[in-house]
């Protein structure tokens, strides 16, 4: 089988600081990867190069057989991409703003209705429709991110943590989603700080430090017979396990020296 993204050697830098550093990765049709790694480790520049936003980058990267750089247009429309952080059009409605999504897809006024309506509906938001999004809460918002990055039926789904400010009932939605995508075929690369869902919902995790990938492989392969869990895993990779430590350093800096402190 091909890999459906490949990527050779990718490497990006900002200046002299090096934030990517020879990244080596295939993805095969089918699969969850759980992407994960500290903050500032690389995760949201490789998403943001598979996406197109960031282009001077060196290495190469194939996404279906086509290089990124000269294909970028047509692999835009296989990818369907929910960020961190993404400003929604206050001023719309949901109903309008996925309207303006799916068109810029170069999808038909019906398909958009009959789908988004669906999505929105599964999603509890089926009664605020029409309603303007500059009241709607985080977890609000974030669902109709999500309904926007699904809207085109993409082959290939990025989510860079896509459960932040859901619901207990969403998030479980959410991952019964992922794994019927996955059911029809369609790849989804995951990044997340979440390690109990990476753990749960994805084929092979990837863990990338300071711009390099450190380990590679299936949970059962990176726990090697442990019985570890991948948040220990995760703190044993990333030269993290004196946590416990500096969170005892951290609660000590608020009760010392409060002399002067008045109840």
């Amino acid at each position: 089988m091909e890999p459906i993204i490949s990527i050779s050697n990718l490497c990006k830098q900002y200046g002299e600081k090096t934030v990517l550093n020879n990244i080596n990765l295939d993805v095969y049709p089918g699969q969850v990867i759980g992407y994960i790694g500290p903050n500032g480790a690389g995760k949201s520049t490789t998403v943001k190069v598979l996406t197109g936003v960031i282009q001077d980058y060196t290495g190469h990267v194939q996404v279906a057989g086509k290089d990124l750089r000269e294909n970028l247009m047509d692999i835009k429309r296989m990818i369907g991409y929910v960020p961190e952080l993404a400003e929604l059009y206050d001023l719309l409605t949901p109903r309008e703003y996925l309207h303006f999504t799916g068109t810029l897809y170069g999808m038909e006024a019906s398909l958009i209705e009959e789908r988004m309506v669906k999505m929105l509906d599964s999603f509890g938001l089926a009664d605020n429709i029409d309603q303007r999004m500059d009241s709607f809460s985080k977890g609000m918002r974030q669902k109709v991110l999500l309904a926007s990055g699904l809207l085109h039926n993409p082959s290939i789904v990025i989510l860079d943590e896509p459960l932040s400010g859901l619901d207990a009932n969403a998030v479980i939605l959410v991952k019964e989603l992922l794994q019927r995508l996955k059911q029809e075929g369609k790849t989804i690369f995951y990044c997340s700080h979440m390690m109990d869902v990476v753990e749960k919902v994805s084929d092979t995790i990837v863990l990338i430090d300071k711009g390099t990938i450190i380990a590679n492989g299936t949970f059962a392969e990176l726990r090697a017979g442990s019985g570890e869990s991948l948040e220990q895993i995760f703190s044993k990779l990333t030269m993290a396990d004196n946590l416990i430590e500096k969170a005892g350093s951290l609660a000590s800096a608020m009760t010392n020296n409060n002399t002067n402190e008045q109840l």
